[in-house]
């Protein structure tokens, strides 16, 4: 087998040979090769993820197909996920980047659901070597050309700058759609009979062995693995998209999947796999870009554009005028089974006959997980003194790269496209997207915290999944569901698998806990420099989506009034570990994080939504990077208004000045009370149960005022808001 070069370990190879009582032949071990990838098949992951709660009311499919779907009411549902494209994006980033956002368009529509938004999560090193922003540039410009040319609205998302990412920049996306329930298509293969035809894209030779290259480590040999990166094309996408949107209208598609990771053969597979059926492919009748074409290259393709769907054959004749009136290209490929085997022919011989749960089902792998010895070794370290000049502070918080404003990088997005963006980059804590002809709208918001869950994989990850929520809550939506995208180095690395459990046992602590389930998610592994041992900072990006049922509900995270009070929900501890602050000023990663509590999250969230409706609350702010002094901070500017805050009012632990700022504890946020609603604030925390007080308010002076006893903290708001506005575009351009 070594002259395959198959990535199969022996026991995965003695599995296959057992099963099929053979050897399979060169096309057969390459489709095992991408399916049995960890890329693929989660063999790995998969034990730990079942820790999540993916069930509620509102869940009409969760994990396991395509894309999560969840019902909003009014014969309506939205449809969400979220993929990774590390490894593309590291070595080719503007077409990684690209076709990522290809991909995860194809996962929503094949739910049976229109594409309304997208989100980007990114991690890159510090925008000061020209490597990081090399990537950067391309990065945001492949998915600035690729959302705005296919016509779908890049609303929300979250970068985060951090030396371990220097050379595995991480990119995930996310898609958004809204689907009728009564049209929902699942990604499977349920009746034998049935016709698979594959639309889209020509198949053509790049991708192959994507997922391959996707389930291991970069290395100064990466370079060459440049062609297993696919090459995206929005203008089809956009015909693609409306094409399968009128052909669902008529009823006969009963599957339909996107063609991603290990292509024909991962997508086949699985769709037969998941409904108990079976294939007979002619791998003949696909059509190709490039001639002389072998059948591993075509089964294996992973050419963009492309998806896979499963016709009623009365249908047949509706469906190809459709796919002809748009240009479309198509071929019927062959037809579902009752045998439960992947049968391929090509040009009459067969070439594959394989069980396709054996193909789509990789053993599962029993990781060993040791924690890493530096969990205990930074919690100890002793906390900096405190700076003489707290204002100086402040302003270099301001400008370092993942505090200051992102709209370098979102004003190159169309964020506005398709009219239904309500709340955009900047203005609030989530984006809000109007639901046409209804009084309703649904928030949706991406969160991580590398650092915490670095420091503390648990609670790290627990607080990536309430930060996500609160950030929903604070525009006036109830959260839903989530998905995520866990980001982690190589699984066969005991420390790194220890990371990846104890970060999956906290998400699912928080979702219990809040009640919200797991519809969907990606895992990505193996996200490590071979030549210079860097791991990245484990990240569990966490997409969250609520729903407003009244768009007179929608907040803002804009101070509005002089004169109304500023409060703040929740309890501040002196937990500075892993902030932004420790890290940016002190050059420190370490100390004590902050620890998740799912009561304490509950609370102040139920007091956000109830504020809201009962028009006690007209801007809101959740407390994360930066503290206290960068959200309030966020929230003058954005208003262009003042404030006085006094930190002595702030519910909390016994603390310094600059603890008080900049701790990020979770379960908190900041509310703008007009003055008249002051009894209700005070009556309604007290029936919740949470801590909440009045600690300023806004002025009409252009100065930020934070008092702690004797000290007085004042600084410029126009300058302020010009470090927070420029630094990040500067830094980049200058660089």
């Amino acid at each position: 087998m070594e002259q395959l070069q198959l990535s199969l370990t022996k026991r995965e190879m003695e599995v296959i040979r057992r099963e099929l009582g053979r050897e399979p032949n060169l096309v057969e071990w390459g489709i095992f090769e991408v399916t049995w990838s960890e890329h693929c098949s989660y063999k790995s992951s998969r034990p730990v993820l079942k820790v999540l709660p993916t069930r509620g009311e509102r869940v009409i499919i969760g994990p396991g197909q395509d894309a999560g779907v969840v019902d909003i009411g009014d014969g309506l549902v939205v449809v969400f996920k979220i993929e990774s494209h590390n490894h593309p994006s590291a070595i080719d980033p503007y077409n990684g980047a690209a076709t990522g956002i290809g991909g995860i368009i194809r996962d929503v529509l094949s739910m049976g659901a229109r594409p309304i938004a997208l989100l980007d999560i990114l991690r890159f090193g510090p925008p000061i070597k020209p490597h990081s922003i090399w990537l950067l540039k391309n990065v945001v410009k492949g998915i600035a050309d690729y959302g705005n040319c296919v016509g779908i609205p890049t609303v929300a998302g979250e970068v985060e700058f951090d030396e371990s990412f220097e050379k595995n920049c991480l990119v995930n996306v996310a898609c958004i759609g809204i689907g009728k329930r009564d049209r929902v298509i699942p990604s499977a293969a349920y009746r034998p009979g049935d016709l698979f035809v594959l639309v889209g894209g020509s198949t053509g030779r790049d991708g192959i062995h994507g997922a391959s290259f996707a389930s291991r480590k970069l290395s100064e040999r990466s370079e060459k693995d440049r062609p297993a990166v696919q090459i995206g094309d929005p203008f089809i996408k956009k015909v693609l998209i409306d094409a399968t949107l009128e052909a669902l209208e008529t009823g006969y598609v009963r599957g339909l999947k996107d063609l991603g990771g290990g292509g024909l053969a991962t997508a086949i597979s699985e769709m037969t796999s998941l409904g108990g059926t079976g294939a007979d492919i002619d791998l003949s009748k696909v059509h190709l870009r490039e001639s002389g074409m072998t059948p591993y290259e075509i089964i294996l393709s992973e050419s963009q554009e492309r998806m896979l769907f499963i016709i009623n054959p009365k249908g047949l004749d509706v469906i190809k005028s459709i796919f002809e009136k748009y240009e479309i290209p198509y071929s019927i490929i062959g037809k579902v089974t009752s045998t439960g085997r992947l049968v391929a022919r090509f040009n009459g011989e067969i070439v594959i006959d394989l069980p396709s749960k054996l193909v789509a089902n990789a053993p599962v792998i029993e990781r060993e997980a040791r924690k890493p010895r530096y969990i205990d070794e930074l919690r100890r370290i002793n906390p900096p003194p405190e700076p003489s000049d707290l204002g100086d502070v402040i302003l270099k918080l301001l400008a370092s790269p993942n505090i200051a404003s992102k709209e370098w990088i979102y004003t190159q997005y169309d964020h506005e496209v398709g009219i239904r963006t309500v709340i955009k980059p900047g203005q609030g804590d989530a984006a809000v997207l109007r639901i046409l002809d209804k009084n309703k709208a649904i928030a949706v918001k991406a969160d991580a915290n590398s650092k915490h869950t670095y420091l503390d994989p648990f609670n790290g990850a627990a607080g990536s999944l309430a930060e996500a929520c609160r950030n929903v809550a604070a525009v006036g939506a109830e959260p839903l569901a989530f998905t995520d995208n866990a980001n982690f180095g190589s699984p066969e690395n005991p420390e790194v698998f220890w990371q990846f459990r104890e970060a999956f046992n906290g998400l699912a602590y928080m979702a219990r806990g809040l009640n919200i389930p797991c519809v969907g998610g990606n895992v990505s592994f193996y996200n490590e420099d071979e030549e210079t041992g860097k791991i990245v900072k484990p990240s569990i990006v966490v997409v969250c989506v609520g729903l407003i049922n009244d768009l007179n509900d929608i907040r803002r995270m804009a101070l509005n009034s002089p004169g109304n009070y500023i409060g703040i929900v929740g309890y501040t501890k002196r937990e500075l570990g892993g902030s932004e602050y420790y890290y940016w000023i002190h050059n420190i990663v370490g100390g004590v994080p902050p620890k998740a509590n799912a009561v304490e999250e509950k609370k102040a969230i139920d007091f956000v939504l109830w504020g809201i409706k009962k028009g006690i609350i007209v801007a809101a702010h959740d407390i994360s990077n930066g503290g206290l002094a960068i959200s309030s901070i966020e929230m003058a500017i954005s208003g262009e208004l003042g404030f006085e805050i006094f930190l002595d009012k702030v519910p909390s632990e016994s603390m310094r000045t600059d603890e008080l700022l900049f701790s990020e504890s979770y379960a908190r946020f900041l509310i703008e009370i007009p003055r008249d609603k002051i009894d209700i604030f005070r009556s309604l925390s007290q029936e919740i149960g949470v801590p909440a007080s009045i600690i300023g308010e806004v002025t009409e002076g252009r100065r930020i005022i934070f008092k702690h006893f004797s000290k007085k903290i004042s600084l410029d708001l126009d300058e302020a808001s010009d470090i927070w506005h420029s630094s990040l575009g500067k830094s980049v351009e200058r660089n």
